[in-house]
């Protein structure tokens, strides 16, 4: 008989460690696809009852999940008021922007040094697949190949410190950067500036690479903050129109 007794370590073995720690990672998964996607709103409160029965979970793995996407800055945790989904102003919104072109360009530098023709080919049949949604007026399957091609560049570089680092700013401004492609005229901007994108990466021009990469990132910024202050504008409006009636 084997009265060995159980060590801490034969316990962490166990089948019912595993499944725990992969569930809090999944709902942090399901919740991050719902922040960055705009299912949960910019400043609205993570409801612990709702996300339970929608996710199914009970809420210890939620909270779990919660503190590793505050971590991330996808979400604030308020005292008293529990969590909300990370609303950036103007001042986050510049400062992210600053640090993803810099990782952008540098991805951009090392990828064209470093990209293998088949990654080369992976990407280029994205840009054409994207382009023809660009066609189509098909702005979801835009975005999502967008994104797509942004995260096969970086992983083209083949810094893995860089590519950790650039997964959680851009984690962090994706909920506004693939989602203001909204006035045609800056669409067609975007577009045109991938392709040139895809022709220095085909060149293997990492310097002009790079600086096409920094640039759209500069006009992607300012994008997002024209719709953020004409977001602001209109709230304000609203708010002041209600205001009059009721002072009426």
């Amino acid at each position: 008989m084997n009265n060995a007794k159980p060590t801490i370590l034969s316990a962490s073995k166990t089948m019912d460690n595993i499944p725990r720690m992969a569930l809090h990672e999944q709902v942090a998964d399901r919740l991050r696809h719902m922040l960055v996607e705009g299912v949960i709103e910019p400043g609205a409160k993570l409801n612990e009852r709702e996300i339970c029965e929608v996710l199914n979970v009970s809420r210890t793995p939620l909270r779990e999940a919660i503190k590793l996407l505050a971590a991330e800055g996808l979400v604030e945790l308020l005292p008293n008021r529990g969590a909300v989904a990370a609303r950036l102003d103007e001042s986050d919104i510049i400062s992210t922007f600053e640090v993803l072109a810099t990782l952008e360009g540098m991805s951009g530098e090392l990828a064209a040094e470093r990209i293998t023709e088949d990654e080369l080919s992976e990407i280029q049949a994205m840009h054409y697949e994207m382009m023809a949604c660009f066609a189509r007026k098909n702005l979801a399957g835009y975005y999502d190949l967008n994104a797509r091609i942004h995260a096969a560049i970086n992983a083209a570089a083949k810094n893995p410190v860089l590519s950790q680092i650039y997964r959680s700013v851009n984690t962090r401004a994706h909920p506004v950067r693939f989602h203001t492609n909204h006035d045609e005229s800056k669409w067609k901007l975007a577009a045109a500036e991938h392709s040139e994108m895809l022709e220095a990466l085909a060149a293997r021009d990492g310097a002009k690479l790079k600086r096409i990469l920094v640039g759209h990132l500069e006009n992607k910024r300012d994008a997002v903050l024209s719709q953020l202050r004409k977001s602001s504008a209109s709230t304000s409006t609203s708010t002041a129109a209600k205001a009059k009636r009721k002072s009426v």
